[in-house]
């Protein structure tokens, strides 16, 4: 009987015994799994934001190299290059060509001739690098289109025989911060679309829609570009090639004057 009052305390003392081994209950579960998620999450974000960061310092890397090249072909060709048509698809004839033909119903105004100056086509977004260039800056040297873009002054006597534009020439592209003018009077400029990539045209030929305000000053038609500092609404990357540093380097290797 004692016994038997001893085996009935232990079991009525420890009645949770058995639950020892049964695992974690559904709201413990739920738990772990919310707190996983949250680290999957940060993680996410994390790996995303290093992605972007790459991805805006190779796009920099490659305007700076763009840059470059530009200058490059103008010291070896006395000119800079024509734009190429941006509406042509990859892998089609033409694609990535400078253009004379186009340069000159388009105002100057294509993407960069990629195939032509032997650079990626892309941005890291996939979208080809929207350009720009005075077209007095990109015509043959034979043509004497001198005195055709501002200043009306720049007569020069004679004429280049080993450049398409004189030391007294003068490009016709603005550069703003949306409000202000930051350069006026460039020769040339190229604009990547960023992460959006609203406004700039892909492999295909086809331009992507849907940029408005300060990003869509970079995709239309004019000469007035905008270059500030990156916000939710405006995502575009910009470099040009400044006028005394085109004149210096075609002064330096003989191009002009």
């Amino acid at each position: 009987m004692e016994r038997h009052r001893l085996l009935h305390s232990r079991s009525t003392l420890t009645p949770g015994l058995p639950g020892r081994h049964r695992g974690f209950s559904l709201v413990e579960l739920a738990i772990v799994l919310i707190i996983f998620a949250l680290l999957a999450g940060g993680l996410m974000m994390t790996l995303t934001t290093q992605q972007e960061i790459q991805r805006l310092s190779e796009v920099r890397r490659q305007l700076a190299d763009i840059r470059e090249a530009l200058l490059g072909y103008a010291v070896a060709n006395g000119r800079l290059p024509a734009p190429a048509n941006p509406t042509i698809a990859s892998g089609t004839a033409g694609a990535g060509l400078s253009d004379d033909s186009f340069m000159n119903t388009s105002g100057g105004l294509g993407v960069l001739p990629w195939a032509t100056l032997g650079l990626p086509e892309t941005d890291p977004w996939g979208q080809r690098f929207t350009y720009r260039v005075t077209p007095g800056f990109a015509d043959a040297i034979g043509a004497n289109t001198i005195p055709s873009f501002p200043p009306s002054s720049c007569l020069p006597n004679p004429l280049p025989t080993q450049a398409s534009f004189a030391l007294c020439s003068n490009g016709d592209i603005k550069v703003t911060d949306g409000s202000a003018d930051i350069a006026t009077g460039l020769p040339v400029i190229v604009v990547s679309h960023g992460r959006n990539g609203l406004g700039g045209y892909g492999r295909n030929g086809i331009q992507r829609p849907g940029a408005f305000g300060d990003e869509l000053e970079n995709a239309n038609d004019d000469n007035v570009f905008v270059r500030r500092e990156q916000n939710p609404n405006f995502d575009d990357e910009v470099i040009w090639v400044p006028l005394p540093i085109l004149m210096n380097r075609m002064v330096i290797t003989g191009r002009l004057p």
